[in-house]
């Protein structure tokens, strides 16, 4: 994992699903589970990747966009042992390689959903994304957050700023600083370096929407609501499957019509009823297919 499993954010995500496989699996004498967190740095992160194949972990989960080369290389050596990595669609079966899941979360799903809910709840009309990278669901979250706000109030303002790191908190509080001051009273962001942008939101009384894991702890009178992924369903598919004797060569994609994709709202929070039906029908029509969530 590239930050804590406490992160709030990305690596939570994956480890509430990781806990609670192994609960419904009996606990830790029907699953072991052990876990790299702030695997920052790729060579790290890729001689833990490796380490866990040469101990025989069933399953080596590869939780970020960077190390997909690393995985590749070290999949090839390992068989008979299966890996996944993530956010991504790429198995590495056009190379040769036939022992690599890979999953994805339909952000722009939530992300749409919350930017209807976003266009709701503000007064200013002017609305703040902190972005960190430009990639991956953290992108195409933004991208269908953005569309869902314009599709709502035609005449909203979203600014989107993208800080350049999944990590750095302080250039996330800094983006959060910046749409203040132009008047956002909802604000929005992916990545692990959140807790920096929320802390701002929490200082400036603003409502901020959260993405990948449930972020109300972090700001219970601050956090509307959160886009939550859960990967549960997909990493006891991929176990399944593993034991089969298939180690790879699927990829997953999370969704709201799936239930990897969930809006959980604050009930702390005063959310508006018309607000929340304007999200449910969103979600409905993303379901039904009426309503694309990317531009």
């Amino acid at each position: 994992m590239p930050s804590a499993s406490n992160d709030g954010a990305f690596s939570q995500s994956m480890f509430d699903a990781l806990k609670a496989v192994q609960a419904s699996m009996g606990g830790e004498a029907g699953m072991k589970l052990a876990v790299s967190e702030g695997m920052v740095q790729v060579p790290n992160a890729a001689a833990a990747i490796r380490d866990y194949a040469q101990q025989g972990y069933d399953l080596v989960i590869a939780h970020g966009t960077q190390y997909g080369n690393s995985l590749q290389e070290i999949a090839k050596d390992f068989p008979n042992i299966a890996f996944a990595w993530g956010t991504a669609t790429d198995t590495f079966a056009d190379k040769g390689i036939k022992n690599v899941f890979a999953y994805n979360p339909r952000a722009q799903e939530g992300g749409y959903a919350l930017g209807v809910l976003a266009a709701k709840l503000s007064k200013s009309g002017i609305i703040g994304v902190c972005g960190p990278v430009e990639a991956g669901d953290a992108k195409t979250y933004v991208d269908g957050f953005k569309k869902g706000v314009t599709d709502t109030k035609k005449d909203a303002k979203v600014n989107v700023v993208y800080t350049g790191s999944f990590s750095d908190v302080s250039l996330m509080a800094a983006a959060a600083e910046t749409h203040s001051k132009a008047g956002a009273d909802v604000l929005t962001g992916s990545s692990q370096a959140v807790v920096g942008a929320i802390g701002v939101a929490k200082d400036k009384k603003a409502i901020w929407l959260g993405t990948q894991a449930l972020q109300t702890a972090l700001a219970p009178d601050t956090v509307g609501a959160s886009q939550v992924y859960d990967f549960s369903g997909v990493v006891k598919e991929m176990l399944a499957l593993s034991a089969k004797g298939t180690k790879g060569g699927t990829a997953f994609e999370l969704s709201l019509k799936t239930g990897g994709l969930k809006i959980v709202y604050n009930d702390k929070l005063s959310i508006p009823a018309d607000a929340k039906a304007a999200v449910d029908a969103a979600m409905k029509g993303i379901i039904d297919g009426t309503i694309k969530p990317l531009p």
